[in-house]
């Protein structure tokens, strides 16, 4: 067996893209993670979750991090992922991809509205939500 090399390199930053997760619920945030995994597509790098369960924490981690994908909750409480998505689209020079999670089909126009890139309704398809990622992912890698 060999030793762990402490000196060895770790993966380039542009293994890892930094994704964002919002929903004031933890369940919803844990079925996201799940549904996308540590990777969206094979041809893409590894994801780096951070969550966010208000609106406040959205607003601070935006402004840390520089995201690949933002996937926010449109039926979260008091703030909802349509109003944040519509607020970032309008007030950041480069926001990055948003996709929208709603519950109902009649809810496409309001997430259409809010500028989301994609959106999936709710019950949350693990593949209509991994592929909507993953598609996002890559457009934002030819950019």
């Amino acid at each position: 067996m060999t030793p762990a090399q402490p000196d060895a390199p770790t993966a380039p930053a542009h293994d890892v893209v930094d994704v964002l997760v919002y929903s004031d619920d933890v369940t919803t945030r844990e079925h996201v993670r799940r549904a996308v995994g540590r990777r969206a597509a094979a041809d893409l790098p590894r994801v780096r979750w951070t969550e966010a369960a208000t609106h406040a924490g959205v607003l601070m981690k935006v402004k840390e991090t520089d995201f690949a994908l933002l996937v926010l909750d449109g039926e979260a409480a008091k703030v909802g992922g349509m109003a944040i998505s519509r607020q970032l689209k309008n007030e950041m020079y480069q926001c990055p991809p948003v996709v929208v999670l709603t519950a109902r089909p009649q809810d496409a126009w309001l997430a259409s509205w809010a500028q989301a890139d994609a959106i999936v309704q709710a019950p949350l398809d693990p593949r209509e939500l991994q592929e909507a990622v993953a598609g996002l992912l890559r457009v934002g890698a030819e950019a």
